[in-house]
């Protein structure tokens, strides 16, 4: 047991400048570095480095040039630009699998684009008519039906 009280002191730390502030949020929002890595490697506490994460992480993604709002524009351009290629190799399966009469898709497709492709092929047969054996699309034609009708 010990008969004299221990004080203890709080541990002091030197002031760091906004460059190293900036370069430490920097490092921890890219992912190089942990709180704890850079608590350790800058010598600067753990809740104090939160505070910077707080105070200036806005101030990184402004100096990158990219706001929040920006960012979710460029992904929501992305996401129509890859729904349209979807859209568009999906007809391309489509119209092949009319013509070869083969299912690609459901043999190498995940079963909700196999779906997807299956109900394109269903509006195309709609649309154009029938399919022969070749493959080759049969469109109703108006014509043969009036020369028929002026023939009786």
């Amino acid at each position: 047991m010990k008969t004299q009280k221990e004080h203890w002191q709080k541990k002091s730390y030197q002031k760091v400048n906004l460059e190293t502030k900036l370069l430490v949020v920097d490092q921890i929002l890219t992912g190089h570095i942990s709180n704890n890595q850079a608590s350790k490697k800058y010598d600067v506490p753990r809740t104090t480095i939160s505070y910077w994460l707080r105070k200036y992480s806005t101030l990184v993604q402004q100096n990158t040039g990219m706001s929040k709002n920006d960012e979710i524009k460029k992904l929501k351009e992305r996401i129509e630009e890859l729904e349209f290629q979807k859209d568009f190799q999906q007809d391309i399966i489509a119209d092949m699998e009319l013509i070869t009469g083969v299912d690609m898709s459901k043999k190498s497709l995940p079963k909700t684009l196999a779906k997807e492709i299956e109900k394109k092929k269903k509006d195309r047969l709609k649309e154009n008519g029938s399919t022969d054996v070749l493959g080759l699309v049969n469109k109703p034609s108006t014509k043969g039906s009036k020369t028929n009708k002026n023939k009786n």
